[in-house]
């Protein structure tokens, strides 16, 4: 597409008059910007009415993007349905989980089961496509954005039925998969199905649940409906535009959807950056992985990040000097191939408003943010295509697994305050700490390029995984399991056999009984010289050697972690949740046995990424998160890619606060 990063964001011209349009491109150019996304809210601009619609506004935007050189990520503006639709067609607007219909407002606010939306969105999608195909400004197709949230109304309860029949084919085989017989739920006739809402199988929200297999089910119906709306306009797109890649862009670790089942729709990856305020820098790592992770590896596009500040929390901290930099160039690190904002010029009203904007509202080109803007753009521009379709070499894997994040955070017992988001991204930042580069993967991923596979609370165990995990044992690979892990089958029924079931071969160990106690109970793990806390499974050794024990109750000296010796590997098993420290303990003597650990593995602050170009040069990424100088010493003789400055192996030199190097061995 280009022979550098895109760079760019969210341009809403139409919220504004032509004569604004003209600061804003002078603004642009003096910021290096070079790609906009347009349109991601323009239903009622492009389509006032059912038979009316006027491509006037948008007309101009592309070809003004066009005059000036710029390149145009174009969306369907479906995201969002206009006023005259709901009205017409009240059933679009979607029904709550405590079953209220709703009346117009807000955004993602349509039922992906009706059928006016259907057939207005795809409509919507193909007029777009037949006018601007061949538009020279055209970059990318842009469908929805940020697709989310749930509907329960009666179109979405009939859709679930005949997606249940899909998936399951007979009465009988859903009452075995849910476990009907339990409370007199046995199924006679589809029809009597209701979605598990608060007004049927849910109490205290939608984690609650009397049935884990019916609410496990819904959860995936809903992404897959959602699917169908993004795949049902694509197709619209591809019927006069058979070239142009198409993308929606994702939120990262977003639990409502399970992204795996859209990857294989999307032409390339991308996804909106913000990460919860006190996050470490491996959270927006692990999502850009994870992002990176859904096609393959191939680069993805940082769709959006703000270039200040957010506006939709309650309090929205400044990005402070030399954040956005480093964080756009941790994007870059991970995989990704654009760096766009939201939003290039703030909003003059609604609640985005005060959200943080390339320009603001004066206009002004002096202000700290566009100077660091326009500076990261000449960074950008200067390292050119050096990076560009780079891949990760990683020999590590880290199994992320919608179904079992679903199906863990709505079980009752042992302990609800185990997050499986926090309990995957231990790991990940463990992995990350000691200096390996890590794929995010699905369970469903080929495993044979990897030499350690950790798996954390890996609570259901579907199809062929088992083997597959144990054939990476026994070529000679370590694969590292937790608690809560082989606890269930594809619909959320306990396996029929000792814990953790299908693992137990691999793992060595058995478990019977397992503690659970309040947050603020630390259990000792002597040997880590570590604590762990909610959840203690008691492990019998069924051929696994103990590597730390528990050191207090009644099965004190009881194993924590085994490792269990299978084929020409290892299989580890972790059952407890241990702190960082002895999470990253474990993992490194784990990546340590595969001599996977990095050369910059003992400094805390610094972030190591690797991608290997095209051409097959191998760049390293240099990452330093601290608010002092990391002193270092070079691995390998390189050239920083930034500033043109040579290291010598072996020689000292210093990387600044904040600061980045991408090391070329050139």
């Amino acid at each position: 597409m280009t022979d550098r990063i895109r760079y760019g964001g969210d341009h809403n011209p139409e919220q504004w008059p032509e004569e604004v349009w003209d600061a804003d491109h002078r603004l642009f150019t003096r910021a290096g910007i070079d790609t906009l996304t347009v349109g991601v809210f323009s239903w009622s601009l492009t389509q006032p009415a059912e038979d009316t619609c006027d491509f006037t506004v948008l007309d101009r935007v592309l070809d003004r993007a066009a005059a000036e050189g710029r390149r145009v990520c174009l969306a369907t503006g479906t995201a969002a349905v206009p006023p005259w639709l709901a009205k017409r067609y009240p059933e679009v607007n979607r029904t709550d989980f405590e079953g209220r219909r709703h009346r117009y407002g807000q955004r993602h606010n349509f039922c992906p089961s009706s059928p006016a939306y259907r057939r207005l969105s795809t409509a919507l999608a193909g007029r777009l496509a037949e006018r601007y195909a061949d538009h020279p400004a055209l970059l990318a197709w842009h469908i929805g954005n940020e697709y989310g949230g749930a509907c329960y109304c009666d179109l979405c309860a009939a859709a679930f039925r005949g997606w249940l029949r899909e998936r399951h084919g007979t009465l009988d085989a859903l009452n075995d998969a849910w476990c009907t017989t339990f409370w007199s739920h046995r199924y006679t006739d589809w029809d009597e199905i209701e979605p598990p809402s608060a007004l049927t199988e849910h109490w205290r929200g939608p984690d609650h649940t009397a049935f884990q297999g019916t609410t496990l089910d819904y959860r995936r119906f809903m992404t897959d409906a959602l699917l169908g709306c993004f795949v049902a306009e694509k197709e619209a797109v591809r019927a006069h535009d058979p070239d142009t890649p198409v993308t929606t862009n994702f939120m990262g670790m977003y639990r409502p959807l399970d992204y795996h089942r859209w990857a294989p729709h999307l032409d390339f990856a991308s996804w909106d950056s913000y990460p919860p305020l006190d996050a470490p820098p491996t959270w927006p790592a692990l999502a850009h992985d994870l992002m990176r992770g859904l096609k393959d590896g191939a680069p993805f596009w940082l769709m959006e990040q703000t270039p200040s500040t957010t506006a939709c929390r309650d309090v929205n901290p400044l990005r402070r000097p030399g954040e956005l930099r480093l964080a756009t160039f941790q994007a870059v690190a991970h995989g990704a191939d654009a760096a766009l904002y939201f939003q290039l010029r703030a909003s003059r009203g609604a609640c985005e408003k005060y959200h943080g904007a390339v320009v603001g509202h004066a206009g002004r080109d002096d202000t700290r943010v566009f100077r660091e803007v326009a500076a990261l753009g000449e960074e950008l521009a200067a390292l050119g295509d050096a990076t560009l379709g780079a891949r990760t070499p990683a020999r590590t894997a880290l199994l992320f697994d919608w179904d079992s994040w679903w199906a863990l955070e709505m079980s009752d017992g042992p302990s609800r305050l185990v997050r499986y988001q926090d309990v995957v991204h231990a790991y990940y930042r463990a992995a990350r700490a000691s200096g390996a580069d890590v794929d995010v993967v699905p369970v469903t991923a080929d495993l044979t390029p990897y030499d350690v596979v950790l798996a954390p609370v890996l609570h259901l165990v579907k199809g062929d995984l088992a083997a597959r995990l144990e054939a990476v044992a026994e070529r000679g690979g370590t694969v590292l399991t937790t608690f809560l892990s082989g606890r269930a089958d594809e619909h959320d029924r306990a396996f029929l056999t000792d814990v953790p079931g299908p693992l137990a071969p691999l793992t060595g160990v058995r478990v019977d009984e397992w503690d659970a106690r309040p947050p603020e109970f630390v259990q000792p793990v002597p040997e880590l010289s570590a604590g762990a806390r909610l959840v203690f499974e008691i492990v019998l050794p069924r051929g696994a050697e103990p590597v730390a024990t528990y050191g207090a109750d009644f099965y004190a000296g009881s194993p924590a972690v085994t490792r269990n010796r299978f084929g020409a590997g290892e299989g580890w098993y972790v059952a407890t949740a241990l702190d960082q420290d002895g999470v990253d303990e474990v993992v490194r003597r784990v990546l340590a046995r595969h001599d996977l650990t990095g050369p910059y593995a003992g400094h805390r602050t610094v972030e190591t990424a690797t991608r290997t170009a095209p051409d097959g040069t191998r760049l390293l990424f240099l990452l330093n998160h601290g608010r002092e100088p990391a002193r270092l010493t070079a691995h390998t003789t390189a050239t920083d890619l930034l500033t043109g400055k040579r290291v010598e192996a072996g020689a000292p030199f210093t990387l600044d606060p904040l600061g980045v190097v991408i090391l070329s061995p050139q």
